[in-house]
């Protein structure tokens, strides 16, 4: 008899719940419309081309198509392993990453802290103007323009005969390379990447820092207890983010940036992929590349935000 009554309660929850999501559905259904571009832009450019997976395990030839290609199991990753370049490739690849996050990741937050205390109106508009365009500028442009200015008569270096130093060869030294890299990427991304802290930011109460002021607080007390508590939520889901990238150096940057004398620097897992998937036809070689380069950036994620759960209580899910 109780189970009957649990069959029937279970077959009503269901109902009802089955007619609230269509009632949802029926009464929002503008804003999934909103969704839907991207909904359908995940679909397509993220699990459909899932499909292609299968290339790192089988030795693909156009002829015979994915699908009719002969399994060859991890004999990509093996050879990929044992080759001469993983080790240099891997090391360049968590150098570059590894800086990139150490030196970009405290930055927009400081930054935001700071805009967050400036008074005069129209400077803060002018900061946040100076500091947010050089995200807008094509990577291709922006490179470019980072050649050009470190370039052996670029202006860099009629600065430094200005004040009496001697030129640097800033591309034509391969250990500068990184250092080109990321600071070029803390500058183009220090106000993009401060937005969010700025948004949380002015969401504090004002009755807080009224009520720390009138307790004798000084600027930076409320920095420390009220403004940096509030924003520490964000921080923790960014590196979480953050670290599900960490093995996905930007592929078009460090391309454009690269030439045959900081070749030893600059070679990164994406940069070898494109050169021996595209350039090179070994397709099947360089999805099991790709494949391991991903596994890795999924692992980290997955134990950065284990650990985040059980630390702060933040976590992506």
């Amino acid at each position: 008899m109780r189970e009957k009554q649990k069959d029937r309660i279970a077959r009503t929850t269901g109902k009802t719940k089955k007619w609230n999501s269509l009632s949802m559905l029926k009464k929002n259904w503008v804003c999934y419309l909103f969704v839907l571009p991207m909904l359908l832009y995940v679909i397509l450019f993220s699990y459909v081309p899932m499909y292609g997976i299968q290339l790192a395990f089988k030795d693909f030839r156009a002829a015979d198509g994915i699908w009719g290609s002969a399994w060859v199991g991890l004999k990509h990753f093996k050879t990929f392993f044992e080759s001469y370049q993983f080790g240099t490739l891997l090391w360049n690849t968590l150098a570059v990453s590894l800086y990139s996050l150490i030196a970009g990741f405290p930055l927009p937050i400081l930054f935001a802290l700071i805009l967050n205390y400036v008074t005069n109106g129209k400077f803060k508009k002018f900061s946040q103007m100076v500091t947010y365009a050089p995200h807008f500028i094509s990577m291709v442009v922006y490179c470019g323009m980072i050649m050009i200015f470190l370039a052996n008569d670029g202006i860099i270096n009629q600065l430094l005969m200005l004040f009496g130093l001697e030129p640097a060869g800033f591309m034509s030294d391969p250990k500068k390379w990184r250092h080109i890299y990321v600071w070029s990427g803390v500058l183009q991304n220090l106000g993009w990447g401060s937005i969010m802290y700025i948004s949380v930011l002015t969401s504090v109460g004002q009755e807080l820092h009224e009520a720390a002021k009138v307790d004798g607080a000084s600027m930076f007390q409320r920095l420390c207890h009220i403004d940096f508590p509030a924003i520490i939520p964000t921080m923790v889901i960014m590196l979480i983010m953050r670290t599900g990238e960490i093995m996905s150096v930007g592929f078009e940057k460090a391309f454009l940036l690269q030439n045959n004398v900081n070749l030893t620097y600059s070679e990164i897992i994406s940069t070898y992929t494109y050169k021996i998937g595209i350039q090179g036809g070994q397709f099947s070689y360089s999805a099991a590349i790709g494949l391991f380069n991903n596994i890795i950036n999924l692992t980290l994620l997955l134990a950065v935000n284990k650990i985040a759960k059980k630390v702060a209580d933040v976590s992506l899910w």
